[in-house]
């Protein structure tokens, strides 16, 4: 399965999100840590998920950039 993730820049660290995912997130040092810490936190989410008799979502979301003249 491949989902999208979200990774914004914090105050002091960077942060993800899973559109798809509800509630499953994850923070790194930089963009790499938190894509492999985001990683880690889908595959636990999923699991717990399995565990509790329920079916993961299928990734629905799609990504797409616009750009605008600033």
């Amino acid at each position: 399965m491949r989902y999208a993730i979200v990774i914004e820049q914090a105050a002091g660290n960077y942060s993800a999100y899973v559109p798809d995912l509800p509630g499953c997130v994850a923070t790194g040092n930089s963009p790499a840590s938190v894509q492999e810490d985001i990683r880690k936190a889908i595959l636990l989410h999923i699991a717990g998920m399995l565990e509790d008799g329920m079916t993961p979502p299928r990734a629905a979301t799609t990504i797409s950039y616009v750009d605008v003249a600033a």
